[in-house]
């Protein structure tokens, strides 16, 4: 019988209240307050506020990141695809999907030479962007099975999940659920569990002083050496070293 986490149930549905509620924390510095406000309208998929930030940051001095003028403004347009890409993540919408989108806009940004054009495409990328929102929010990956794979895998979060009771969820057999999911979805089901788990461990991690135990044990980890190893292969650090992160930010 697996060991109840000493986390407190009052932070556990603070926290549950809390992701249903999508919110971004604003910080105190103008450039990225603007900058977490511009990523929090695209994930709400608020396409006028998200352009309305988007003009606030365009007539603020932009970063210089070459010496060559052009050059400079397709960085920053790179950069801002890339952000884009992530909040498009954030907001449900495949990995793949939206990587594809940035891959195009990407070598559509290498391709024009006009400022004043490659100012216009920033302002596409932001409808572009948030209509794959609105589309994922309408129907999010086109097939009713993944689905409600999904939603089951989003409601029991903080539980043990097996194959076996999503499949039975989804009304189908645990082996067209894996190939299907994979398909669809572009990894393996067990991974999708492991990815979300671990977005919705950093909560406790910048909002509470939980242990990493405990948090393991919440998110029905084996233990906490393998929420680590987890933690590092999505993030690239662990979940200490992002808990220290997020407390000096």
């Amino acid at each position: 019988m697996r060991k109840l986490s000493t986390i407190q149930q009052d932070v556990i549905k603070q926290f549950l209240n809390t992701r249903k509620e999508n919110e971004e924390t604003l910080f105190a510095h103008p450039s990225y307050q603007l900058e977490q406000e511009l990523l929090h309208w695209i994930k709400q998929a608020n396409e006028e506020k998200a352009k309305e930030v988007l003009s606030k940051i365009n007539n603020l001095e932009k970063a210089r990141l070459s010496h060559y003028p052009l050059r400079s403004l397709k960085n920053s347009l790179i950069c801002s695809c890339t952000l884009f890409t992530r909040a498009t993540i954030k907001a449900g919408v495949t990995p793949e999907y939206a990587f594809d989108l940035s891959d195009i806009y990407i070598r559509e940004i290498e391709k024009r030479d006009d400022p004043m054009l490659l100012q216009e495409l920033e302002y596409e990328m932001v409808t572009t962007f948030i209509k794959a929102i609105r589309d994922y929010q309408t129907d999010p990956y086109q097939n009713e099975i993944v689905d409600k794979a999904v939603h089951y895998i989003h409601d029991h979060i903080l539980q043990p999940i097996q194959l076996q009771e999503i499949a039975d969820a989804a009304n189908v057999s645990a082996n067209y659920l894996s190939t299907l999911f994979r398909k669809i979805v572009g990894f393996p089901l067990i991974e999708y569990i492991n990815r979300k788990k671990i977005e919705e461990s950093k909560y406790f991690l910048e909002h509470t002083n939980s242990s990493l135990l405990d948090i393991a044990i919440l998110f029905a980890f084996c233990n906490q050496s393998y929420y680590t190893a987890l933690f590092r292969k999505y993030n690239g650090i662990t979940p200490k070293q992002y808990k220290q992160l997020r407390n000096i930010g």
